[in-house]
């Protein structure tokens, strides 16, 4: 859903209401029927106030707002409502007649307003949507609302990723997933503050045009707006010269342990208190807020930032750990989040990476189902080597698994084919895994892969070239022994799949046929492509597990597959293997379940668009109608779709006016719209 209202407090064109649907369903549920309503808490700028403005649109309501200038004056926030003066007796009469009231900023209410809505919360005669700030001070009568269980009380999560991506492409235009990330981190759910940096990069002329791409990519410093400052007021105006100090050393070397040789502990433990600083179990300090660092180096003068920044072959060498950890990851077949800052710190501030590093950190997310996200580190790679080829591998890969791919072919695009058919061998295959240079994870770069002449990053977990690299914070599967290194893993470790970009950009064609004719040496694909008897006895581990289940039709076997690769962090297959249980299973209420578990993964993979999901929307389709019907939703005339298909024009047609009648489809224009992924419904 996306809607608009009037932006009171900024010049700026307002941004579409965008997310939020469970929120937004929960809320206007708890405010119809026989409920008495809901409190709704959340920090400041996380959308609470738009969010109630858009479960109460359309309604008749009344609205009360706390204010601090007038926390002294009794019933102050119900004053348009209330003749003057009033009893509390006398108001909760008038406002019982009130089927809802709204009661935004309530944590600023005088004691007389609060009391009010206490009491007509216990009456339950008017439904109450009540607004707090969480962390701020309130009223008792207030906090007794949901600790008295008069009313439930939601507390609002940050906007996750995908919702934030989907806000800024309404709100700010098509922005490249690297960009949508470091917005996403540095807001950290506040979205006011994610509007003010947008309009700020905008204004400033910091948006550059991705090449070959519609999107417009963020690089090098965080913009110090005037509300920027005002929102870190309290780091920015330190006068304390050993707190700023520690917070520079910090901003640019972060994380730092805890030591009287590098830090003022004196200093760090005032820090700590005053929530500016974070202190791990490791012993390791680092600013609490992700967007402390950058605004701290972006007000640094240009000598204290030389003196404070640390030297290339420390920057290496955290980029170089960094390297093992996320291809060691790939190796155990475990690829739920790494922590890697340096590599966004290097894209983020412009100065570049190596390829190498680029290929890893690619490959790990596509393997996660963060296909855009993938091709932005691809990208990356090829504008410090062009000719780079695990970085073409990932861009080719990436893009023909995602929706980008329906429209270079709408778009007569090619451009990434040529690529595809130059690097689409997926190399030789050892029990299920591809060798390191085959699929993408060369070795970590050498130290001198970054050019020395560039300023040194804040490190990650090895600043000083003597400390050790941190060992990976997930769990691995017992079964799985953990590989020493990117290049020494142990043969019999199920490996990931490698992918051929051919056989994936057939696919995205709509050309299965000669996908499955292109898949070669990569067993996997066979199996995401619906055939897995093409990869009997050459896969392993969950991969195997899961070609078994979808040979035998086995629905329940193709669910608890799907589940261990989610745990494993392989969401785009998880989504693919749920959608094949969908098919399998003889039970619709199981099938729904798995319907929904697809859907709900596949719209956290970026886009994502492969046969195994198409499924969930065309499944009353024929294999052939499948195919037509996804070249005709991508642009293909019939005539084209015919002469890539080896048909004839009359039955490419009339497959295509089957494929209307079961899908309900007036029209070719519907299909664009039909092929997209539905929304996931409660299991």
């Amino acid at each position: 859903m996306t809607t608009f209202e009037r932006d009171a407090t900024s010049l700026r064109p307002p941004w579409p209401f965008t997310g939020r649907q469970d929120e937004l369903e929960l809320i206007r549920g708890s405010v119809a029927g026989g409920r008495h309503g809901i409190v709704v808490t959340g920090p400041a700028g996380r959308g609470k106030t738009r969010l109630v403005t858009e479960a109460v649109r359309g309604t008749d309501c009344a609205r009360a707002t706390g204010t601090p200038e007038t926390r002294d004056l009794p019933f102050a926030a119900f004053a348009h409502l209330l003749p003057d003066p009033v009893s509390l007796h006398r108001a909760v009469q008038l406002l019982s007649g009130v089927r809802l009231l709204l009661v935004d900023d309530a944590h600023l209410l005088d004691d007389a307003s609060a009391a009010l809505v206490h009491q007509l919360a216990v009456h339950g005669r008017t439904r109450l949507l009540v607004v707090a700030t969480e962390g701020a001070r309130a009223p008792g009568a207030i906090t007794r609302l949901w600790t008295g269980e008069l009313l439930p009380r939601l507390d609002l999560e940050p906007l996750p990723r995908e919702e934030t991506a989907q806000l800024l492409a309404a709100g700010a235009g098509s922005l490249e997933a690297l960009t949508v990330s470091r917005l996403h981190r540095l807001c950290q759910g506040d979205l006011r503050l994610l509007r003010e940096l947008v309009g700020a990069v905008r204004e400033q002329g910091l948006l550059s045009r991705v090449p070959d791409s519609g999107e417009w990519e963020w690089r090098g410093p965080v913009p110090v707006t005037a509300t920027v400052r005002e929102r870190l007021a309290d780091l920015l105006d330190r006068a304390d010269p050993g707190e700023r100090a520690t917070l520079d050393r910090l901003a640019f070397g972060e994380p730092l342990p805890v030591d009287a040789d590098t830090l003022d502990l004196g200093a760090l433990e005032v820090l700590e208190a005053d929530g500016l600083v974070h202190i791990d179990d490791h012993g390791t300090a680092s600013l609490a807020h992700p967007l402390h660092g950058p605004v701290l180096r972006s007000v640094a003068g240009r000598l204290r930032a030389r003196r404070l920044a640390r030297t290339p072959s420390d920057r290496t060498a955290a980029l170089e750990t960094e390297t093992a950890a996320l291809a060691r990851a790939i190796a155990e077949t475990d690829v739920r989040a790494v922590p890697a800052p340096v590599g966004e710190w290097l894209v983020t501030e412009g100065i570049g990476i190596p390829a190498p590093h680029a290929a890893v950190r690619a490959r790990f997310a596509r393997l996660r189902g963060q296909l855009r996200e993938a091709a932005s580190w691809a990208r990356e790679g090829l504008r410090t080597t062009p000719e780079d080829h695990p970085c073409h591998l990932e861009l080719a890969l990436s893009t023909a698994q995602s929706g980008e791919a329906g429209r270079v072919v709408a778009a007569g695009r090619d451009n990434l084919e040529p690529v595809a058919a130059r690097v689409g061998g997926s190399g030789s295959v050892n029990r299920g895994g591809p060798s390191a240079a085959d699929s993408g994870t060369p070795a970590t770069p050498s130290a001198g892969a970054v050019d020395p002449g560039t300023p040194a990053t804040p490190s990650a977990r090895a600043v000083d070239p003597g400390t050790p690299a941190a060992p990976s914070a997930r769990a691995v599967d017992p079964g799985t022994p953990a590989a020493p290194s990117a290049r020494a893993v142990d043969p019999g470790t199920p490996t990931p799949p490698s992918s051929g970009a051919a056989a994936w950009w057939a696919a995205a064609r709509g050309d299965l046929d000669a996908a499955l004719e292109a898949v070669g040496a990569e067993p996997y694909d066979a199996v995401r492509l619906g055939a897995p008897e093409r990869a009997v006895g050459r896969l392993t581990g969950v991969f195997a597990a899961h070609a078994d289940a979808l040979a035998q039709g086995d629905g329940p076997a193709l669910d608890r597959a799907a589940r261990t690769l989610e745990e494993r962090g392989f969401l785009l297959f998880a989504a693919e293997a749920y959608a094949q249980a969908a098919q399998a299973h003889r039970d619709s209420g199981a099938a729904r379940t798995s319907r929904t578990r697809s859907v709900a993964l596949a719209r956290r993979c970026q886009g994502a668009r492969t046969p195994a999901l198409a499924g969930l929307v065309l499944g009353e389709l024929t294999a052939r109608q499948r195919q037509i019907v996804t070249l005709a939703a991508a642009g293909l005339t019939n005539r084209q779709i015919a002469e890539k298909l080896t048909l004839s024009v009359r039955t490419v047609g009339n497959h295509l006016y089957g494929a209307y009648t079961r899908l309900g489809a007036s029209d070719r224009d519907a299909l664009p719209c039909l092929v997209e992924l539905p929304e996931a419904q409660p299991a």
